[in-house]
């Protein structure tokens, strides 16, 4: 009877385990599906309202009297915050108000529908247009003098002025209302119409997608209001809709939105792309810890390993070809091409099989990593400065959107140096304003002995 037993509670025991470990890996995703998870194309929870009696011309930033106004003007960076009794989401939408969205994005549609067309879109089920005939669609919607954005990492808002006044004016007190259009790269696109009362923020969003024959259809309207809201010294217009809590439902859902007006410069953008966003703050310390030539150990070097591979070779590490560890020089040799370090120091600082002469490689995943809101964060350089010897240091903020909506959950120096082959080495990070002390712990991920 006592053998039945504990024979049940280890098969309750095993299924347990088998069902934890298949919610991790249901979880996992790479850092490139996380950014494109993170933009409001894919934000389903993103619900909006309506203004009573607006009826501004689209596009241009009014101001309706009758509103109240606040007593003094907000600082730039502080949050403002909205009504705190109304529910905020799934709120009422006026029919002149739906109307007038509908046609605008059909008409928005319609100036890119030629392109979409005629753009190669595959034969899988999910298009996804080509960047250049996007960069067309954006020169389109571009001429009608609308703020136009596209959903792609360091991407710049066209005619963002109007939407950085409209802005601006809220934070002075000022009602008024500003649109925003965003191409999705699937070729449909999003309207975003933004309302501020002297009190509330609001935003209109709707979204429109193309039909199998090639017919623009509304997908989805809705009205929420903004609980909080804040204009960056950067640019970013970050804010959180009004979203169901518990016990409503009983999971996080992530209202936080994070728009990015003024625009990044071209040379931090290209500094941005090729140095760090392949390493990014997932799976890697190397942006997020503190070190230099002189003290490398406490670097993953076999997390980074997979990171290093595909900045060099511009595809992903093949891990299937390496079931029993990456072999001894070829990991050397990747790790000393970026890094100035020796192949004593490697074999001393990473997991080393002796025997084998392999280094040890795990895929991350729930048995080895912790998912945090700060391991979502994209790296975007803020500033280049060249140094009397000849190196280079960048400065680096982690820009959050998920949660923290923070465009620098920290900020960091990243020194380089370039060849005149246009390769680099990292030589060392330092993390400012004690900002290591703001972020999670780095999780190794191989423990070492």
């Amino acid at each position: 009877m006592r053998g039945k037993r504990i024979h049940s509670i280890l098969l309750t025991a095993i299924l347990i385990c088998s069902i934890l470990l298949c919610v991790c890996n249901a979880n996992e995703k790479s850092m490139e599906t996380e950014y494109a998870d993170r933009t409001r194309e894919n934000r389903k929870k993103e619900d909006v309202e309506q203004a009573d009696g607006e009826a501004e011309a689209d596009g241009q930033i009014e101001t309706p009297s009758g509103y109240p106004s606040m007593p003094e003007s907000a600082p730039a960076t502080a949050w403002v915050y909205g009504n705190k009794e109304e529910k905020g989401y799934d709120l009422p939408i006026d029919a002149r108000q739906r109307e007038k969205t509908e046609e605008d994005c059909k008409e928005m549609m319609g100036l890119i529908s030629d392109l979409y067309k005629n753009a190669d879109k595959g034969c899988a089920s999910n298009v996804v247009i080509a960047d250049e005939v996007i960069d067309q669609m954006v020169e389109k919607l571009k001429a009608t003098g609308c703020p136009v954005a596209i959903t792609e990492i360091y991407s710049n808002m066209e005619n963002y002025k109007k939407l950085e006044e409209f802005l601006n004016a809220s934070l002075a007190g000022s009602s008024g209302s500003a649109i925003v259009y965003e191409i999705h790269s699937d070729g449909g696109i999003g309207r975003y119409k933004y309302f501020y009362d002297g009190k509330d923020m609001y935003v209109l969003s709707a979204k429109a997608a193309w039909s199998d024959d090639d017919k623009p259809v509304i997908t989805y309207i809705s009205y929420t209001r903004i609980k909080e809201w804040r204009f960056t010294d950067k640019g970013y217009f970050c804010y959180e809709l009004c979203v169901p809590e518990y016990p409503e439902v009983t999971e996080i859902v992530d209202g936080s939105c994070m728009v990015r007006v003024k625009p990044i410069t071209e040379e931090n953008r290209e500094m941005s792309e090729k140095c760090v966003l392949g390493l990014a703050y997932q799976g890697n310390n190397l942006l997020c810890s503190e070190w230099d030539a002189d003290h490398m150990e406490n670097l993953d070097y076999n997390g980074m390993y997979e990171y290093l591979y595909a900045m060099k070779y511009q595809e992903q590490f093949p891990s299937e070809d390496y079931p029993n560890g990456i072999p001894k020089d070829e990991f050397e040799r990747l790790i000393m091409e970026y890094l100035p370090v020796t192949v004593e120091e490697i074999q001393d600082y990473a997991v080393f099989d002796e025997k084998k002469q392999t280094y040890v490689w795990e895929r991350l995943g729930c048995l080895n990593y912790a998912p945090t809101y700060f391991g979502t964060s994209f790296p975007e350089v803020t500033n280049i400065r060249e140094n009397k010897d000849r190196t280079v240091t960048l400065t680096v903020d982690a820009v959050c959107s998920m949660i923290l909506c923070d465009d620098a959950v920290i900020t960091h120096e990243l020194t380089m140096q370039f060849a005149e082959d246009g390769s680099f080495q990292y030589l060392g990070n330092k993390i400012l304003n004690d900002g290591i002390s703001n972020i999670p712990e780095y999780q190794y991920r191989i423990v070492r002995e």
